[in-house]
Formats: C-alpha cells, structure tokens, sequence
C-alpha cells in the first residue's frame, strides 16, 4: 500500500511541475532562513553557557542616583565590594575581581617586542570560579602571588614558541619582571569576556601601595566583581542585604561623592544581550534583535507553509473526481489522508535537500551581513539537524493535515456527479492566508525602511564637533612620569611644525568612546553636599576644544596666558543645567568643589555627540590638564595622509621609543557605533526580501490556479465586449482588496513595533506616512507583477479557446 501511496504521490508531482516546483521552492527557502537564523540565535544564546558554574555566577552592578534620580550605570564598581559582600553573607561561596589595565608591551626571551590588547588583573578564585580551561598549572594557585601571569594559548606561543612557558619570567612594559604560572586555552567567541594575558590582583594590590588598599576603596571604581552564589540562593533576597554593608563599611565620603550608591545581581548568562552599560568589556549583543529576527524566521517558513495550503486547497476541485473514485471502490478518509499526507511528506523531503543545498551557498552572504562565523561545520551540529527534523516534521503536518482532511472529505455522489464547486469556507480560508502573507510582508519592510532611515538619520546628523581627517594616536603604553610632559610637548612641536599637520591635541578619551572618567558629588562651592551630581570627565590639553571645533556659548577657551588655568574647567551646556544654571553665561566664574578641590568654570560649550545618536547628551566638565595622559588627535590634510602618517611615526619612534604606533581615523572609529545597527538592518532587509519571494511564488501559483479556474468567464465577457482593461481590473482587483485589508491590518501593528524599537535611541528620525505608504505601494504594485502574466495571459486569450475549456 506504502508503494502505491508514494508512485501516485510521484506522479501527481509530475503532473503538475508548476505548483510543485512553486511549493518546493518556496519550502526551501523558507526552511534555509529560517535555518540560518536559528545557527545566528543559537550562537547568541550561547554566550557563557559553557561555564558549569555559570547559574550562579552573578555580576555585581553599581547604579548612582543624584536626588532619587538615576545618573550612572555601571558594571564595574567599586573595588571593596566583593570582599566586603563575600566576608557579610554565607550565601556567596566565593568571588573574583577583574581589572582592566589596557594594553602592555610584553619582551620576548629573543627581545622582540609584543603588544598584548586585552590584559586584566584577576583575583585567585578566577579559574576556580569561570570554566575556562587550564592547558598547563594550577587553577587554584596560578593567579596568588604577585607578579605571576597567565597567558593564552596564542600569546604564550608567540613569546615562547613551542618551550612550556611555565615557571619562565618576562618584561612587561620594560620595568615589570613577571613570572608565567598558567596557560588556558583562548576563550572562545562567544565569552563576554576575552583575555589574551591575566596578571595576579595581588600585583595591581602591591602597585598600589599601603596607603592605598582596593579591599577597603568604595570611591574607587573600574572592578568587575563577580559572585559565586550557594546553591539555593535567592539572589534578590541577598540582592536586598547590600545597603547595610555599604552603609557601615564605606563611610561618609561614599555617600559625600557617590551620593546613593545602589549594588545590583546580574546573572552572567544575561550579560551579552541585556548588558549595555559603562564599563562592558566589549560591546554586548541586543535581545531584542536576537527575538525578532527569530520571529522573521518563523514568518518566513509559515510564509511557505501558507502557500502549501493555499494551492492545495485551491487545486481541490481538480482532485475532486481522483478522490470520488477513489471512495467509490472502497478507500476509506484514513486512507485517502494518508495519500495527501504522503505528498505533503514528499515535497517536504525535497524542499529539505534543497534547503541544505541554499544554507550551503548562502552562509558566506549570511556572514557577511550579520558578522557571524557560521561555516560548514554546523552541519557537524546535533543542534542544526534537531532544528531541521523539526522544520520537517512540523512541516509535514503543518502544511499537508488541513489540505489532507479537506480533500479526504468531499462526497464521492456530489463530485462524480460534478457539482463540486469551491465553499464558501474555502474561499475565505485561501483569502484570509494570502491577507497574512501581505500582512507579514508589509510589517516586515516596514521595519526595513525604519531601521534604515534612522542609521541614516544618525550618520546625517551634526555632532556638535569636527572629527573629519582625524589620526587618532592610540596613548603610549611606555612612559616615564617624570619626563612624560616634555617627551609629549616635544612631540607635539614637531608633528606641528610639518606644513600637513592643521592641529594635534591629547585628551583622556575621544568621541566614539564612553568617557571612563566618571566623578561624583561635584557642586557649587558653598552648597550642601547632598547637592553633590555626577559627571563625566575629560581631560584635556590647551588644544582641545579649538582641535575639535567645540562651540563656545559663554566665556573662554583654556589659555597659557592664565596662570590659573590648571584650576580651571569648562563645562558642557548639559553639565551646567544639571547645576541648575538656566543660562550658560550664569555659570562663568563660579567655583565647583571637586573632590576636595577646588575649579573655576571658565567657558561653557554647546552639547555635542561624544557617542552616537543612540546615546543621550551627558554632562560633561572639560578639565585642563597640561600633560595629559591620553589620545592624540592629529588634523592632517586629505591630499597628503600617507606622508604625514609616515611623519608621524617617525616621530612617535624619536620621543615615545618602544611603544607600537597603533593609529586609527576617528570618522571610522566613530562609524563604527552604527556597525550593529547598520548589520542588523542588512540581515532584517535579506529576510524581509526572502519573506516577499516566498509570498509571491505562493501568489503566483495562486493567481495561476484562479485565472485558469476564470477561463470561461473571461471568454464570456470578451464575446459581450469587454475590453483588455476591464478584464485586467476584474482580475487585479480581487488581490489588490486583500492588499488594502493587509495594509489596514499592518500599519497599526507596525506602528507599534517600530515606536518600542525607537525607543532605545536618544535621537530618532520622525515617523512619517510615506514609511507606511511606501511599502503599501511597493507589495501592491509587487503582488500586481507576479499575477500579471497569467492575468494577461487569460485577458489575451482568443474567446472561442476560452469557451471550449472546462
């Protein structure tokens, strides 16, 4: 019986090329984006799941509030609380400390110099605590003396070759003798946090100096603290004890310059995609994106389920007569719906090997678009082929039940008879489907065109400061305190004396960067201390704000002609407002109580962009700094880079002898804030592309289905004069109305998607009609092309053909 089931099934797929080629194709396509985009989600939620600790693993956060409103929101606070929360509550097992300290120059055994990027100090309980796995030491030991390192794999190669690096000792940064005590494989991609070299927190202690101890600072901040909970730990219920611990530990001077201070749990396995706050190790995911590219997927393949069941549904009266027969020599419905489901399972087997084929070509595009590393290999995966069974299976059912249990049912006297015709219920379930479709395709361009018109809103807009043909020096690693004022005034001179040069300038933090430095309790001198606001701040050289064309709105520029100036600040326009001046000139002159210090505010500037247009305008204080520690930002003219750079350099050799020249070009770097955004539009526009075809093969094999069902009427009116437009309205208009009813359906639920989506930008592009009308035009005139050959196929058809057809 199974053999015949499948040589009829066969055959019927034969018969009708068309329609099976429209719902293979259709399967196929759907099925590989979706597939693809489940490998993309996959890896997205795999961020540090792989860390046997990790469900009680937590990140302690730090949020400040000035007056009960939030000002600040960390993740790496101050030093004291790991200790101070670990020694107060038996409910944490264990905790680690991670402290950025930049780049280092490591010295080889042969004397080549390395430059290792991502360098932390950590606490001993690291390796104990995170499953990152130990190629050679011990995890329990290998980061609790001072001066003792671990390296990955790919750095411990590079200063050592193929010799075991353990026991052996280096120079890091010329003046620091360490002693390699582990090695671990690199961490993988998909870790928020990535170490290419660990040094012992027992060695950032000693550096530090009796006088200055991490364990007892809560006014420090820049450590990420991690909690290793017990099992059975509530975290907000511990989460709720911190106040206390705070209050008596931190004293006074916490809630003079920090104003309140608020710790908070975050689970690690959250940190990539709901973590966006200051102090992230690298930029984190978007769990938004994560969902609703999942959902595209979804509606991409339902798309071509969809379509299954409209032209099976469709093709139902053809088939008529094949199942009166069939039930009038005795099938019974179970028989008859095991048939139909056996051709559902067919076109499905084939739309499967087919979807392989596509997710094969297209994972290069993919990766492309998305910035992903999805390679052959996932075809190694159990999880791809358990998401592919399960596309199968349910696709299966999905698509050939209903089809199945509608054709099993006609009444063998009705249709041998022929007095089948299409029900009423049929017609409407097929409307209502292709009313989805259009519904899904309009909701999805629209997200398209929104997503596209606010990174272009974003890049057009003015940031309020000049960052064109900027060479951005990255701050020398290697530098003597004592000479680094005259090494960095030597180089500047002789940068600037080159005709190409228009300005150089050094600052602690450039545009495109969050401001690290970070101050609470900064007030009017005089006033109470609880009126004490947090701010970001830059230190800046005499050069900076002429360097980057910052708009003064009261007062003055720093200058040497003013011996004070080394007291001296200029605030931004929202710094001022914060300080409760309604006009920035009323802010001139006024002292500020700086962390026991005291500065002037000199000169007031208009709010610029430090960060993208996602980001909101932050009160900012420019402080003078002369010798400054930081970036250099070079002007240089278009027509003559390469020489300048190589200027440049040669300079940078002369006065900064042994630190790498690592340059960048500040419009790129500030571009790159958009990068997500810019991948996540290319990815939804792909999808949404995909999601369109799919449809329109499914309407295309519809229209096909519906015209040649119209033959004879059309014969009929053009024999009565109708004209070739009449019968293209006649036909056009019955797909153009589900079109009208998609748009009335979509454009309140795409209204709704795109506003909550626009909320996560601080500056957004206005919503207008034409962002609805658009893709209401282009899937109108879409769904209009891909009827139009069968339509004016039929429409030019010779009458006396028409009235000869059945």
């Amino acid at each position: 019986m199974f053999k015949n089931y499948l040589k009829v099934a066969w055959r019927n797929l034969l018969r009708h090329k068309v329609f099976s080629a429209i719902n293979i194709i259709g399967l196929a396509i759907g099925m590989a984006a979706c597939l693809l985009i489940l490998q993309y989600v996959a890896f997205e939620l795999s961020y540090d799941n792989f860390h046997s600790k990790g469900d009680r693993i937590y990140r302690i956060r730090q949020d400040r509030y000035d007056e009960g409103k939030l000002s600040t929101e960390w993740v790496s606070g101050a030093y004291a609380a790991g200790n101070a929360f670990k020694d107060a509550y038996n409910e944490i097992e264990e905790y680690v400390k991670v402290v950025g300290t930049g780049s280092v120059v490591a010295a080889a055994p042969d004397g080549e110099q390395l430059k290792i990027e991502k360098v932390y100090y950590a606490s001993p309980a690291f390796f104990s605590v995170f499953s990152y796995p130990l190629v050679a030491g011990d995890a329990r030991t290998a980061l609790r003396e001072p001066n003792t390192v671990a390296l990955s794999e790919s750095v411990a190669r590079k200063l050592f070759g193929t010799a075991s690096p353990l026991g052996k000792t280096f120079r890091i940064n010329r003046e620091q003798v360490v002693k390699v005590t582990a090695v671990y494989k690199d961490f993988g991609v998909n870790s928020h946090l990535k170490a290419d070299l660990l040094q012992s927190y027992a060695t950032f202690v000693n550096r530090m100096g009796p006088d200055n101890n991490p364990e007892t600072a809560w006014l420090w901040d820049g450590c990420l603290t991690y909690l290793l909970l017990r099992p059975g730990t509530n975290p907000q219920a511990l989460e709720a004890k911190f106040p206390a611990v705070v209050d008596r530990l931190s004293g006074t001077d916490h809630k003079k310059y920090h104003s309140a201070a608020v710790y908070t749990l975050q689970p690690l396995r959250d940190i990539h995609l709901y973590s966006h706050y200051i102090g992230e190790t690298e930029p984190n995911g978007d769990g938004k994106t994560v969902y609703l590219l999942l959902a595209i997927a979804f509606f991409i393949v339902i798309i071509a389920w969809v379509n299954y069941v409209n032209l099976a549904t469709a093709r139902a009266i053809s088939r008529a007569r094949e199942v009166g027969v069939r039930k009038a020599v005795g099938s019974q419905r179970s028989q008859l719906m095991g048939q139909f489901m056996l051709e559902s399972f067919l076109l499905n087997g084939l739309a499967v090997l087919l979807a392989l084929v596509l997710v094969l070509i297209t994972i290069p595009v993919f990766n492309n678009l998305s910035g992903q590393q999805l390679s052959l290999s996932l075809l190694g995966s159990g999880r791809f082929w358990l998401a592919l069974t399960i596309l199968f299976v349910v696709g299966v059912f999905f698509s050939g039940l209903y089809p199945a249990v509608v054709l099993s049912g006609f009444r063998p006297v009705t249709v041998l008879k022929g007095r089948m015709v299409n029900t009423r219920q049929g017609i409407l379930l097929r409307k209502g489907l292709v009313v989805f479709q259009f519904v899904a395709s309009l909701f999805l361009l629209v997200g398209t065109m929104a997503v596209f018109r606010q990174i272009a809103f974003m890049r057009q807009q003015s940031l309020g400061l000049s960052i064109d043909q900027t060479l951005v020096i990255r701050p020398p690693i290697i530098s003597n305190d004592s000479t680094h004022l005259q090494q960095m005034k030597a180089f500047k001179d002789e940068v600037s004396r080159q005709s190409a040069i228009k300005s150089i300038t050094a600052s602690t933090s450039i545009p495109g960067d969050a401001v690290g430095w970070n101050a609470g309790g900064i007030r009017i001198k005089g006033t109470y201390e609880s009126k004490g606001k947090q701010y970001r701040i830059i230190g800046v050289d005499y050069e900076y704000l002429d360097a980057y064309g910052l708009r003064l709105l009261a007062g003055r520029n720093f200058a040497r002609d003013f011996g004070t100036d080394p007291k001296a600040v200029v605030f931004n326009k929202m710094a001022v407002q914060q300080l409760g001046f309604r006009q920035p000139k009323e802010a001139i002159g006024k002292e500020i109580d700086f962390w026991g210090e005291t500065f002037t505010i000199v000169g007031v500037v208009d709010n610029f962009h430090q960060q993208s247009l996602r980001e909101a305008y932050e009160p900012l204080i420019l402080r003078l700094i002369p010798n400054v520690r930081g970036y250099f930002s070079v002007k240089i003219a278009p027509a003559e880079a390469d020489r300048s750079i190589t200027t440049i350099r040669t300079a940078w050799n002369e006065f900064f002898p042994g630190n790498p020249f690592d340059y960048f070009f500040l419009d790129a770097h500030f571009a790159d804030q958009y990068r997500a955004d810019q991948r996540f539009g290319q990815v939804f526009g792909f999808f949404t592309g995909l999601a369109i075809l799919v449809a329109c093969l499914g309407l295309f094999g519809l229209a096909s289905f519906t015209t040649t069902q119209r033959t004879k009427e059309i014969g009929i009116r053009k024999v009565l004069g109708a004209s070739m437009s009449e019968i293209l309205t006649l036909l056009y208009q019955e797909f153009a109305v589900l079109v009208v009813i998609a748009f009335a359906i979509a454009t309140p639920l795409a209204w709704f998607a795109v506003t909550r989506w626009r909320e996560s930008y601080a500056f957004r592009a206005d919503l207008t009609g034409w962002l609805f009308v658009m893709p209401f035009v282009a899937v109108l005139a879409i769904a209009l092309l891909t009827v139009s050959f069968q339509t004016i196929k039929a429409a030019l058809m010779d009458p006396v053909n028409s009235l000869r057809s059945e």
